[in-house]
């Protein structure tokens, strides 16, 4: 029961299209458009003030697992990308409002030039309706795991709240 937050029927939507979206498993899978490599891992130190001889010489940031795997400007996501789908669900049921919340990332190793990645995306979990400051909204998760190979190298889980601000109706 989604009570008063949000109508009935539209709460039984955008859970029956989660269900959906979730069986696809981790449907999205793409290869990174660039092998790991020096002029990028420069680019990401000076844009983040970081400073590691480590990273001058053939490894690259834990933190930038993620930065290989972008769509880049202009990129277009797969129709069946778990999360751009889900938000699609939502943004087509009036929830037009997005605010990050957090990610848990983990890191399993260093990556070094060179190196293909490969990203797997699946749909977590969505949860709502809830009351929040910002509106009312649904939580949405989504999992991401890279690997070079078969090795599994980092993960994500990433969370998203998508809102309609306060005021407004669904």
């Amino acid at each position: 029961m989604s009570g008063p937050l949000v109508d009935d029927a539209v709460h039984e939507k955008i859970m029956a299209a989660a269900e959906e979206i979730k069986a696809w498993g981790e449907a999205a899978e793409r290869d990174a458009r660039d092998l790991v490599n020096q002029p990028t891992i420069n680019n990401w130190l000076e844009a983040m003030g970081l400073e590691s001889e480590r990273f001058y010489q053939g490894e690259a940031p834990p933190s930038m697992a993620q930065v290989w795997t972008m769509y880049g400007q202009g990129g277009k996501h797969p129709d069946r990308d778990p999360l751009h789908a889900m938000m699609n669900v939502l943004t087509d049921a009036g929830f037009h409002g997005v605010l990050g919340t957090n990610s848990e990332q983990t890191y399993d190793r260093y990556l070094r030039v060179g190196e293909q990645v490969r990203v797997t995306t699946a749909l977590d979990s969505v949860v709502g309706p809830k009351s929040t400051g910002m509106g009312v909204g649904y939580f949405v998760t989504s999992r991401s795991t890279w690997y070079v190979g078969e090795e599994r190298v980092a993960s994500m889980l990433f969370r998203v709240l998508k809102f309609i601000p306060k005021g407004g109706t669904a």
